[in-house]
């Protein structure tokens, strides 16, 4: 029998893991055994960190020490700053931040007087780091101040504190501290497997993350949520999302943040960043996309079936934080970084380089060499 083709690879499973599990068929994403809705709103995410890097929830001791671990990394080589204050002001902060941590690869990453291997280090470090590098460039291009780095301040709130200067409110670090734990990890989504391809060749944890961070870019992957923004902009109006929306189906383009390649059924993030959506928009007296939002869902569930993922809803939810539309995609790899590193070491603990076959489809052998002066 000929080889069973699988594009995209679609239905292969290519490694085992215990991190976590996306159950389409039901609607369920599971990080080390917990529901998200378990977790979403009830653990912050450097708990979420410790649990997808050490497989259990960490006590009060190891919570503590995992946040001064992290807090302790903050401080990024100097060679990197200058990178992303040199850096052309148009780049894509997604393209900064890709090269930025490829940099990072380059300067000492571990301290002897740390009592961990080196990866586990270099983990924390890249945790610690691509915040900062986010922040850092999104300062430099509107040639604002890059403000010290703080010690006192979650992931979340720190980077809400480096983009505006200012510490935020305790509802806006809460919004975002969910957002983070919401796309913390999602089993072997494309970037994810792309990391662990790269760190199957043994190659080092700075290039593994390089290359994840360059698969989340693309459109059909972490770049939607950016996405549906410039779709609800092009749209305006409420009163023109019916016309809009039909006029794509006629043209069968893509809804960006409709439909997923795993989930069947509703994508289970989807609920809680649409409960923050609609909180915000309630405060901000701004319902208008979040209305747009909902009657594209609307109209999409009718005529397709399809139901809204995680970039639906969170678009709505960073655009009412105030977040440049460029910085979704980078608040993504921003809070995947987690789950990228504990795939990464997961991968290294009992590796198998990735080699698949493919499936020829071109001329037979057979042919030969014609003189170049008579072809």
């Amino acid at each position: 029998m000929p080889p069973v083709i699988a594009r995209g690879l679609e239905g292969i499973i290519a490694a085992e893991t215990n991190i976590g599990d996306v159950r389409g068929d039901v609607g369920q994403l599971i990080y080390r055994g917990y529901d998200i809705n378990e977790l979403a709103g009830k653990v912050s995410y450097e708990e979420v960190v410790h649990l997808l890097w050490h497989g259990h929830l960490p006590t009060r001791a190891q919570l503590d020490k995992l946040t001064t671990a992290l807090r302790a990394e903050r401080e990024i080589p100097q060679g990197v700053i200058d990178f992303l204050t040199s850096a052309p002001k148009d780049a894509a902060p997604i393209d900064i931040m890709r090269t930025a941590v490829s940099m990072l690869g380059c300067y000492k990453t571990t301290r002897t007087e740390v009592l961990m291997p080196e990866n586990n280090q270099i983990a924390i470090k890249l945790v610690a780091q691509i915040g900062i590098i986010a922040a850092y460039f999104h300062r430099s291009r509107q040639g604002k101040s890059l403000p010290p780095v703080r010690k006192d301040l979650s992931e979340a709130a720190h980077f809400l504190y480096l983009i505006n200067g200012e510490v935020p409110t305790k509802e806006a670090e809460e919004t975002l501290d969910v957002a983070y734990v919401l796309h913390a990890e999602h089993g072997f989504n494309a970037s994810t497997f792309t990391c662990r391809v790269v760190a199957s060749t043994l190659s080092d944890m700075f290039s593994a993350i390089s290359a994840g961070i360059g698969a989340l870019k693309g459109p059909l992957h972490g770049g939607a949520n950016e996405g549906v923004i410039h779709m609800l902009e092009e749209i305006g109006e409420l009163s023109k999302v019916d016309a809009y929306i039909e006029d794509a189906l006629a043209q069968k383009k893509k809804i960006m943040g409709i439909g997923h390649r795993v989930y069947k059924v509703l994508d289970p993030r989807a609920p809680h960043l649409k409960t923050m959506a609609e909180k915000l928009s309630a405060q901000l007296g701004e319902p208008k996309w979040l209305q747009m939002s909902d009657r594209i869902a609307t109209i999409m569930k009718e005529r397709k079936g399809l139901n809204a993922n995680v970039d639906f809803y969170s678009a709505t939810v960073y655009y009412s934080l105030d977040i440049p539309t460029d910085l979704f995609t980078p608040i993504f790899a921003i809070s995947r970084m987690s789950g990228w590193t504990a795939h990464v070491l997961e991968q290294l603990a009992d590796n198998r380089l990735f080699r698949p076959l493919s499936a020829y489809t071109g001329p037979e052998v057979g042919k030969t060499v014609t003189p170049i002066d008579q072809r």
